[in-house]
């Protein structure tokens, strides 16, 4: 089996945890939104989490874990 370097795993997990703690982060504090973390918000915090991962992996190539 293939798999990346360890600094690049390691990167790709930290961006999917920048994004889904930036987003959860934008539904707790930001004014006008009710002030509750509800299932909908952890879903779409994980959802823009793997987006920031994908991201993070098309901007390099070597992340690629498959």
């Amino acid at each position: 089996m293939n798999r990346p370097p360890t600094r690049l795993r390691h990167a790709g997990t930290a961006a999917f945890l920048a994004g889904a703690l930036t987003a959860l982060a934008f539904f707790a504090f930001f004014p006008g939104l009710p002030h509750i973390i509800d299932w909908g918000a952890i879903v779409v915090s994980l959802a823009i989490g793997a987006l920031t991962r994908w991201a993070w992996q098309r901007t390099h190539p070597g992340a690629d874990s498959r």
